[in-house]
């Protein structure tokens, strides 16, 4: 069976000259004309044909510049696009405004490199913590480790948030890893290795916390943890726990205050802590007032004949950390709500433990009584007499 839908036919002219005629029907509408010779009409008869052929598998026979391996790109682009309202024109558009091609092509490997290297700096002139420079080697670690062998420049919003998103962490740990991811893709940004920064785009979470939450020892708590360690190696661990716990000294061992803090700070006749800028945890200096029982405390177990610190502090504390609920940081916890409570003033406290006011009122306000705190800044040395108290300008101190 013949499927041409055209056919090619001799025709004789008026005037006696021959042609070949095209006939047949596209698209409903008939098509017929005359060529000189055969292999003209033969050529119509091919693009006819191809014509019909597109058309009835929804294809079109268009003149273009574009070669075959364009036509297909656009075809699979627009394919792409089938669900999208607006025109393919449009998301060139956008791409040609806003994408720039990154300098380098800058391996994650190397950039995590160079930025480490960069902190390592950083850290040795003392302006980032060790606990902080171990969290971004850590994080960083993790990050090589997701994208092995990828260049910076090819890593999306889509895959940071899977990155971070791994392990299913809580939204705290999240927020952590995203701010250290953060402060990386700034400096690739900067560096050129990275055209556009994506953390923007991430989502960070808005964590809402309950005020009164810190983790606090009670007033019977903190006399046994006191009676106990009177009598435990022959007190030689009593000036660590009466400094973290009646002035609110930062008890971490090995990077907290408590480590840095010279035994010269502690002026007992002036009543007075002195924590340096480069003590503080937040870089910034404060006075911290002694108060009448931390006063005692230090007399009983004077620095000149008691370490600040225990040596092999860390395992040995693990003993007995346990028995007495000694948490990261309840020690300090503890002395800022109780100064809150017996002061009553969130300014007064920010000052003496170098919180924000915000920070104070958010945790500390109201956790303790005013009885409470009588109690607690009551607790005094069993193998020392107790000195006389006398009321100072809103604050106690000892008498001279």
């Amino acid at each position: 069976m013949n499927h041409n839908k055209f056919v090619i036919s001799r025709f004789e002219n008026r005037n006696s000259v021959t042609s070949w005629r095209v006939d047949g029907r596209l698209h409903g509408v008939r098509f017929r004309k005359n060529f000189k010779t055969r292999e003209e009409a033969a050529a119509e008869q091919a693009t006819l044909e191809l014509k019909a052929l597109n058309s009835a598998n929804g294809l079109h026979t268009i003149a273009t510049v574009l070669t075959a391996e364009q036509v297909r790109e656009a075809e699979a682009v627009f394919h792409r696009l089938t669900d999208n309202a607006r025109p393919l024109s449009f998301y060139v558009d956008f791409a040609v405004a806003n994408y720039r091609e990154p300098e380098n092509q800058k391996l994650l490997a190397d950039a995590i490199a160079e930025y480490v290297a960069a902190k390592e700096h950083e850290f040795k002139q003392d302006h980032i913590s060790p606990p902080q420079m171990g969290r971004i080697r850590m994080d960083l670690k993790r990050l090589n480790a997701h994208f092995p062998r990828a260049a910076v420049a090819v890593i999306t919003v889509a895959k940071l948030v899977e990155f971070l998103e791994t392990g299913r962490p809580g939204m705290k740990t999240y927020n952590n890893r995203r701010g250290i991811v953060s402060t990386f893709f700034k400096f690739c940004f900067q560096r050129g290795w990275i055209a556009e920064n994506p953390i923007p785009k991430v989502p960070h979470f808005r964590i809402r916390r309950r005020r009164g939450m810190a983790l606090t020892f009670s007033i019977a708590q903190a006399q046994a943890l006191m009676e106990h360690f009177e009598t435990f190696e022959g007190g030689r661990w009593v000036p660590y726990f009466a400094l973290c716990l009646f002035a609110g000294i930062r008890p971490g061992v090995p990077h907290g205050e408590i480590t840095k803090l010279k035994a010269d700070a502690v002026n007992l006749e002036v009543g007075v802590i002195y924590v340096s800028a480069e003590v503080s945890k937040v870089r910034e200096p404060r006075r911290v007032t002694i108060q009448p029982n931390l006063a005692a405390w230090l007399r009983a177990y004077p620095l000149d004949k008691f370490p600040l610190v225990v040596g092999n502090f860390q395992k040995r504390r693990l003993k007995f950390a346990k028995e007495f609920g000694l948490t990261h940081d309840v020690l300090r916890h503890t002395f800022i709500s109780m100064f809150v409570a017996k002061f009553r003033s969130i300014g007064e406290a920010s000052i003496q433990a170098g919180n924000s006011e915000s920070i104070i009122r958010k945790h500390y306000l109201d956790l303790k009584t005013t009885a409470e705190a009588d109690a607690f800044f009551g607790i005094l040395p069993k193998h020392s007499a107790k000195p006389r108290l006398v009321l100072l300008e809103g604050l106690t101190r000892s008498a001279a």
